[in-house]
């Protein structure tokens, strides 16, 4: 016998439904999302196991559990095996029932959620990443009001030199000093300052995850792969987490999304682009650094012309297939503790 506490959890109340795996009887309790009530559940019914949706509330729950030694299986809402079809009714207490007996069949769809100490560390990776994208939207925001006015800025980095930034700062004004016609100016002088103050915010940011990867073993690790900067090294440790919990290279692949989706139809059978499934900044750092592999990785730029078959078309798809590569090498190392080491194949034994 099972006693399962199934939370379908909403943002101010959740539907609780306390389930026995045996009688398949069961009964609901409706409570406020909050700690204490959730705690005080969890001690009055004493489940042998809590099943909760993941999202932005599991985090706690998971935490409030490992406190109260109940282990908890944490659904994937995402997973073909749990979204509904052809349902004439679907409410809170379904979604809880259904929950409590995919999880008594063992048929849950489950995830991997981190320990606090990784999620706040990812948090605050992910934190870094939109500043990084505020950033680069104000720097199109400029580059765009200068074409507007036919000025000119010069391309790449030497764009947002010192010697640069002082030259915009020069030619712009306090939009309410000045006209009509020159209300770019103004818009320029906000923008510099939305700059400024967003680059003041990546600074600190930056500095605190670099400490963090100094301390972190695996993330120093990854580093030793040439071409394999801080940032890239922080985020595979953070989102892999524990890379043992993955059986394969396929699995690991799959996790970042980075393997072709499966159409198959009788005798039909045929792949088509990436799924895009998983940790959307992980893929998105292996595909950046991926580019820029020629320059540092000779070994990995080898991945990306064999993959290309030297047709430029196929460019896009070779770095697809490198960033895969790259993650899985990334993976291997932090499984068996090892550091970087030029294949023997690729060192021309």
């Amino acid at each position: 016998m099972a006693r399962i506490l199934a939370i379908d959890l909403g943002k101010y109340k959740s539907v609780a439904c306390d389930f026995d795996s045996d009688s398949n009887g069961h009964e609901f309790r409706t409570l406020r999302t909050r700690p204490h009530e959730v705690h005080d559940l969890i001690v009055e019914l004493e489940p042998d196991r809590v099943v909760i949706e993941v999202g932005s509330q599991a985090g706690w729950i998971q935490d409030l559990c490992e406190l109260l030694e109940v282990p908890i299986e944490i659904a994937n809402p995402n997973h073909e095996g749990w979204r509904w079809r052809n349902v004439k009714r679907k409410t809170d207490r379904d979604d809880a029932l259904k929950l409590a007996k995919l999880s008594a069949m063992g048929q849950l769809p489950v995830v991997h959620l981190p320990s606090g100490p990784v999620r706040q560390w990812r948090s605050l990776i992910g934190y870094r990443a939109k500043l990084v994208s505020r950033r680069t939207a104000i720097k199109n925001s400029i580059r765009a009001l200068l074409d507007r006015q036919g000025l000119r800025m010069p391309s790449g980095r030497r764009g947002w030199s010192a010697e640069v930034l002082e030259q915009l700062r020069a030619i712009s004004r306090p939009l309410e000093s000045v006209s009509r016609n020159g209300l770019w100016r103004g818009q320029l002088q906000m923008e510099l300052t939305a700059l400024e103050q967003v680059q003041a915010l990546v600074e600190p940011v930056e500095a605190r995850l670099d400490a963090l990867g100094k301390q972190d073993k695996r993330v120093r690790t990854l580093r030793t792969i040439p071409g394999v900067g801080p940032r890239l090294a922080e985020v595979v440790v953070a989102v892999l987490d524990d890379p043992k919990r993955f059986k394969s290279r396929k699995q690991v692949a799959a996790y970042a999304g980075l393997v072709p989706r499966q159409y198959e139809s009788g005798t039909m059978s045929r792949s088509g682009g990436i799924t895009g499934a998983g940790h959307r900044l992980l893929r998105a750092m292996l595909v950046e650094v991926s580019w820029m592999m020629k320059l540092h990785n000779p070994h990995l730029d080898g991945v990306f012309e064999k993959a290309c078959r030297g047709v430029k078309s196929r460019r896009k798809i070779a770095v697809v297939a490198l960033a895969r590569r790259l993650l899985i090498l990334c993976w291997a190392m932090l499984r068996d503790g090892t550091s970087w080491r030029v294949p023997v194949t690729a060192a021309g034994r």
